[in-house]
């Protein structure tokens, strides 16, 4: 079984839950049985865990999707832009977007002039 550590999404609190129920009340004392109403309201607030966790599923896809369509709606247009510069500066440059590039990570960048530049770190848009 999975420790408390390992558990990541609200299904498996809930599968744990639902083995501990069944052992508590396999071990219960019969003349003083479990509360049905407890039971019922951790379920309900699992319940809702888990659907919490599916729209925040949503919401990220939802999100990614419109980053890719802005990024996509940049090339061609002028972006300034941070960088850092050889000697560890933070510099601001300006360039013409010519593609949109998806990192191994997922992440989204610009590449400027044949310079890779994170989506975050755009400064201003010009046509």
């Amino acid at each position: 079984m999975d420790t408390v550590g390992s558990t990541n999404t609200a299904s498996d609190l809930q599968m744990n839950y639902m083995t501990l129920l069944v052992a508590q009340l396999q071990n219960q004392n019969p003349l003083e049985p479990m509360d049905n109403q407890d039971m019922s309201a951790q379920l309900a607030q699992f319940s809702q865990l888990e659907q919490l966790e599916s729209m925040n599923s949503s919401f990220g896809m939802v999100l990614d999707s419109v980053q890719r369509s802005y990024a996509s709606s940049l090339i061609g247009k002028e972006v300034s832009f941070t960088a850092t510069a050889s000697d560890g500066t933070q510099e601001a440059l300006t360039g013409v977007v010519e593609e949109v590039a998806l990192g191994s990570s997922g992440d989204i960048s610009l590449v400027v002039d044949g310079r890779e530049v994170d989506l975050a770190n755009v400064l201003s848009i010009r046509e």
